[in-house]
């Protein structure tokens, strides 16, 4: 089976959330399951040169409204575990950031065109026999792959379309429609939602299956699909929940290259170790709990309420300390740094996105607080529990399907329902009593460090799923 991920993230070449680390290791483990899994993205500016030796495998061209496109399909040999392409156009990507723009509609679009107009030349025996589509840039592959007429020997190719987050949509005016090819007019219905050419809502229409990743944020979708929950609901017949894994490859506290301290027998050992070497050159002190944020400072990951939590409980008691690593919001950083210098020995912000700092945090750190308002499936929380530490979370889309309340019997982490002031501290609270019980720490980072949250069985059922649409 051959399926062609198409994304405008994969780690370790583009990435802005989690979606780059699913679509990066994804296709590795498919591969491992003897499929044939293969990306496509654009081509960012990028010091693609590391990655190896670059091989132009396609060149075509098309008219986007009054601009002619040209593009050139490259060919990365030397990435491991799966093949990548990815697709260069002068003008629309070569820039700094992958997202943004005014004219991100257009540089959607001709990303999405220049793919299938290589897929359209290709020899019908070597084209892929699934295209998976990654979020709402790349959500018209499955309409126009069905219904452009330049497009028409690419209908029979099975279409799958994985939504990381439902709140992004690209939606667009009817103004622009002359920015796609010609379909017959009958379906133009296909894109509409709200009177506007909705890619989201579309592929949601036109894909054969689609899924989230998690089972419970499609729970959640259908009733809360930020304007789309009446049509999620409908084509629910062809809809899935997938939980989404992690690359315990690159997640390895026995050999991860970027930890200076590594597992070896002792996770206990590796904890104490790893918070020695964070804690170093800072006031923090070792012998304290720390408590780790990680990620976008927005709205919806609850990083506007992480001042005023952290600040409550590290005013309620003095043998607790925090670091937060992440950007974001302007005005939650700022928040953050003067927390930052309010409680100046036990608290550490890192306004920014280092790779390097995050894996060692995580192996440093005691607790991961993620006070998400929306987490469709959430990986922090299983690298915090892969590097043995201890996840506080919201019971929200992928959380709760993947933390388990602690108690006498079992449990992974720490649970809590509304993001509140009183209900954050309590199980907070809960959480450095557990810490000055050092005996049951252990055991419950023990437990943590041996959940499998690889991506074999979550690959298996993206398989699974294709082999019923190719059925």
């Amino acid at each position: 089976m051959h399926v062609l991920h198409i994304s405008y993230e994969c780690y370790p070449f583009a990435k802005v959330g989690g979606m780059a680390d699913v679509v990066g290791a994804l296709p590795k483990y498919q591969t491992a399951l003897d499929a044939r899994a293969s990306v496509v993205m654009p081509h960012f500016n990028r010091d693609w040169d590391q990655y190896g030796t670059l091989e132009s495998v396609f060149e075509g061209g098309f008219h986007l409204d009054w601009e002619y496109i040209r593009f050139v399909v490259l060919r990365h040999p030397e990435v491991e575990g799966f093949e990548l392409y990815s697709v260069g156009i002068p003008g629309k990507f070569d820039r700094p950031e992958i997202y943004s723009y005014r004219d991100d509609v257009q540089r959607s679009v001709a990303f999405q065109r220049a793919v299938l107009t290589w897929l359209s030349a290709m020899d019908a025996a070597t084209r892929p026999q699934v295209l998976h589509c990654h979020d709402h840039h790349t959500g018209l592959i499955p309409f126009m792959a069905a219904h452009a007429y330049e497009f028409a020997e690419l209908n029979r190719i099975a279409t799958c379309f994985t939504i990381h987050n439902a709140a992004y949509q690209g939606a667009f005016s009817w103004d622009l429609l002359r920015l796609l090819p010609a379909f017959h007019g009958d379906r133009s219905g296909l894109l509409d939602w709200n009177d506007a050419i909705n890619p989201l809502a579309s592929a949601i229409k036109c894909a054969w299956h689609f899924n989230t990743v998690s089972r419970g944020y499609l729970d959640e979708l259908f009733h809360s699909g930020h304007g789309l929950e009446g049509l999620i609901r409908s084509e629910a017949g062809k809809a899935s929940g997938i939980l989404n894994g992690i690359d315990t490859a690159v997640w390895d506290p026995a050999s991860d290259p970027l930890l200076e301290v590594h597992l070896k027998r002792s996770i206990d050992v590796f904890k104490r170790k790893s918070k020695a070497e964070v804690c170093a050159g800072t006031d923090l002190d070792p012998k304290l709990p720390i408590y780790l944020f990680i990620g976008r400072l927005a709205y919806e990951k609850g990083a506007d309420m992480l001042a005023s939590i952290l600040g409550d409980f590290m005013s309620h008691y003095d043998d607790v300390q925090c670091i937060v690593l992440g950007s974001g919001d302007p005005q939650i950083e700022n928040k953050l740094r003067h927390l930052e210098q309010f409680f100046h020995r036990r608290a550490r912000t890192f306004i920014m996105y280092n790779e390097t700092l995050a894996h060692r945090l995580y192996a440093g750190c005691d607790f991961l607080l993620m006070p998400s308002r929306v987490e469709p499936c959430g990986l922090n929380q299983m690298y915090c529990m892969r590097y043995g530490g201890i996840p506080i979370v919201r019971r929200i889309g992928g959380l709760r399907d993947t933390v388990e309340p602690l108690s006498e019997s079992g449990g992974n982490g720490y649970v809590f329902d509304h993001l509140e002031i009183n209900e954050v501290r309590n199980v907070l609270s809960a959480s450095r009593r557990l810490y000055q019980d050092g005996k049951q720490m252990s055991k419950v980072r023990q437990r943590n460090i041996s959940i499998d949250f690889s991506w074999e069985h979550s690959a298996k059922q993206y398989l699974d799923t294709y082999a019923s649409l190719l059925a």
